[in-house]
């Protein structure tokens, strides 16, 4: 077991958590933290259990503490029963993808908001705590968007830096669906915030930036639907093992931070052992040190992959795509998300460690080691059919 942190001088005593979204990208890699690294049980909850199929198989030794259950939260009465036996509740499920934003904007309204009332009704009810996954993208847009493009305003912090208690959210216009999924998020943060201030429902709030690593998405007619988009880091990965250039929306300009996987777990586990000092908070888990362009991340991603892959540059890296092109009608986009760490540094004493460069090395060893072969593969039966 790694070592314990914080908890004020008290023991941390195994926990029974209901873990919902449990089979993603984010809950396979925080169930393999809780099975390796704690005594904490997990009653896992998802449609899929690919990601995690390594952590249930049986004979291990924490098999006694994890138990798969398939469940779709949208209609099954036996997730109340599963919430009541927990201590804590931890939901990860959502549609977070923004092709689905343009293209399936009430699945997203649905998945985001409606489909997580009855979690934290459940909570609420039965006095469970409860840490909610949420979104950078509450945020929206930055004040310093809206600057003259020359504005010497714009590289100051206080008109880009997000704030969990202070920076205003500012969305785009209604016909601008984009932002679906950030207006559920943003509605769902202000009812259990409420629930706590009227309730007293024990809550944390989580907004992640760019949380990033190996099992990320999907592989388009590999792991995934061949006809989706998945997010930017498994699109350029896919184009990489393709050969083709990495496709830049309105020339890659909006600047991004990115966190490893493993860091960003870190933190979580520090919110499920230190209720004390995560109630009631809401946290940016970032790292702004590790801020690029979309397109310096194509050329990041190209170089790295080439050195993981051992194949040449391609003459031509990237190029540029409209947004429309891409997503479709109804697109929008923010500049910057630099998130402000102050309030999580305070509370759980955390920081990052990961470079850019090196969770990007770790994040394509993966993806080539994983999905290079398959791609190839299907790359040759389309050209053969």
């Amino acid at each position: 077991m790694t070592a314990r942190v914080l908890n004020d001088g008290e023991a941390v005593e195994p926990l029974k958590i209901c873990m919902i979204g449990a089979g993603g990208f984010i809950g396979s890699h925080l169930c393999e933290r809780l099975m390796y690294a704690t005594d904490h049980s997990v009653l896992a909850i998802d449609v899929y259990g690919d990601k995690i199929s390594h952590l249930l198989q049986p004979g291990q030794k924490w098999s006694h503490r994890i138990e798969f259950h398939k469940i779709n939260i949208k209609h099954d009465s036996r997730l109340e029963g599963l919430v009541k036996t927990s201590d804590l509740v931890i939901n990860l499920a959502a549609i977070c993808t923004p092709a689905d934003y343009n293209t399936r904007p009430l699945d997203t309204i649905y998945s985001n908001f409606v489909d997580a009332l009855p979690v934290v009704q459940y909570c609420r009810e039965n006095e469970k705590r409860l840490i909610h996954f949420s979104t950078c993208e509450v945020y929206g847009k930055t004040i310093g968007s809206f600057l003259p493009k020359d504005s010497p305003l714009r590289n100051d912090p206080a008109f880009y830096m997000l704030k969990e208690d202070e920076t205003p959210c500012i969305f785009g216009s209604i016909d601008k669906q984009r932002w679906s999924y950030a207006c559920a998020k943003q509605l769902i943060e202000r009812l259990i915030y409420g629930e706590g201030a009227e309730n007293g429902l024990e809550f944390t709030i989580v907004r992640p930036f760019n949380w990033i690593g190996p099992r990320m998405d999907f592989i388009p007619g590999i792991d995934g639907p061949q006809d989706s988009v998945p997010r930017v880091l498994a699109c350029f990965s896919n184009n990489l093992m393709k050969g083709e250039p990495l496709k830049l929306v309105d020339g890659g300009q909006s600047q991004r931070t990115f966190i490893y996987i493993k860091d960003a777990i870190e933190a979580v586990q520090r919110m499920i052992e230190n209720p004390a000092r995560a109630n009631g908070q809401i946290f940016n888990v970032g790292n702004p040190n590790n801020e690029v362009t979309v397109r310096e991340l194509a050329e990041l991603m190209t170089d790295v992959y080439c050195k993981v892959s051992g194949n040449a540059r391609p003459e031509v890296a990237t190029v540029d795509v409209t947004s429309k092109e891409f997503y479709g009608v109804g697109y929008d986009d923010s500049d910057k998300r630099i998130p402000d760490m102050t309030i999580i540094k305070t509370q759980l004493e955390w920081e990052p460690k990961t470079s850019l460069y090196d969770l990007m090395e770790h994040t394509l060893t993966y993806q080539h080691t994983t999905y290079a072969e398959a791609v190839k593969k299907a790359m040759s039966k389309a050209i053969v059919t």
